[in-house]
């Protein structure tokens, strides 16, 4: 999580006093993939995500959001027994958004962390499984402090808030980052 949109596909308009930017992700479908077994390494089938961001900066304090959809081609392959059959997926909707705060003189910042998913009901051979859709969100933290004019580490914890099913776990992450670009004037 970051207090910045710092995709390096993103597109950024500048506005006064505020930043906007577009990515899209493409997941193709790659690896391994055996319609007789119920989990494989791989995925059979295309996922796109299009998002898009908002970063404003007020004196010490960042806010940013982000929202997007993930879209997801049919699986024309699923497991079943005893055929294979196709499955599709809805759109799942993304929000994130971080308020940071940030220590200029030292160059650390601290953010405090949020997201929310919705939607993703499964098909299979045409029939909807209402059970399938996905509700959650998580709330976190972040802590990012300079060890070099390149690098940084960032600390993250988050926990789900709310968890419809599956997917309720408590993260903690340690990350080195590497910038190319150098200390800010």
């Amino acid at each position: 999580m970051s207090p910045l949109i710092e995709d390096a596909t993103s597109l950024q308009a500048r506005v006064v006093g505020c930043h906007l930017g577009a990515s899209l992700k493409i997941i193709a479908p790659t690896g391994q993939y055996d319609s007789t077994k119920l989990i494989n390494w791989g995925i059979n089938r295309w996922a796109l995500k299009p998002e898009f961001g908002y970063s404003q900066r007020w004196g010490h304090w960042v806010l940013d959001g982000y929202a997007g959809v993930w879209f997801y081609t049919a699986n024309n392959a699923f497991f079943d027994v005893p055929v294979p059959k196709p499955q599709t997926e809805a759109p799942v909707g993304s929000f994130e958004g971080h308020l940071s705060y940030d220590f200029k003189k030292q160059r650390m910042w601290a953010s405090l962390d949020g997201d929310f998913w919705v939607g993703g009901i499964t098909s299979l051979n045409g029939i909807r499984n209402l059970e399938s859709k996905q509700t959650s969100s998580r709330i976190g933290g972040t802590f990012s402090v300079p060890v070099s004019k390149h690098q940084s580490l960032k600390f993250s914890y988050s926990n789900g808030t709310y968890i419809r099913f599956g997917g309720n776990y408590q993260t903690v992450s340690v990350a080195w980052q590497y910038s190319w670009l150098g200390r800010p004037k």
